[in-house]
This record gives structure tokens, C-alpha cells and sequence, in this order.
């Protein structure tokens, strides 16, 4: 799914993608010459939603990180 773009989805617009294959291909709608094509969109989309959560994961620890030095930093100057 490169092609279209699959970069620049959402992780909720790439979820919903990912739900609405799974759903097609467990309801038996999917025709065999369609099937690798979706099956390969769906890895794409997985390591789309992959990437987003790990750099959801750094963002958060980094911010998490900067509050406590904050935090440290303010009761240091409490203390002085």
C-alpha cells in the first residue's frame, strides 16, 4: 500500500483499514487473485501502526523523563 500513501494514515485510519481486510478475508469475500495483494497491504498497515506506537512510546518516555527533571529541579530549588 505504499503507493497510496499508506505513510501519511493515521493509526486510526490504518486500524480501521487493517479491520475492514480481516473482516473481507473471514467473510470469504476476498477472491484468491486479490488475496496476496491485501494480505501484503495488511503488513504494510501492521508496520505502519507498529512505528506509530513506538514513537508514540519515545515520546512519551521523553516527556515523562523531562516532568520528573522538573520536578527534581524544583524541589532542589526549595531546598536552597
Amino acid at each position: 500500500m505504499k503507493g497510496k500513501g499508506s505513510k501519511e494514515l493515521s493509526y486510526g485510519d490504518a486500524a480501521a483499514r487493517l479491520e475492514e481486510i480481516l473482516r473481507r478475508i473471514e467473510e470469504g469475500k476476498v477472491d484468491i487473485d486479490e488475496l496476496s495483494g491485501l494480505v501484503g497491504e495488511a503488513a504494510g498497515l501492521v508496520t505502519l501502526c507498529r512505528d506509530k506506537i513506538q514513537a508514540a512510546e519515545v515520546q512519551v518516555k521523553t516527556i515523562t523523563e523531562q516532568l520528573e527533571r522538573d520536578e527534581d529541579a524544583a524541589k532542589d530549588e526549595e531546598t536552597a
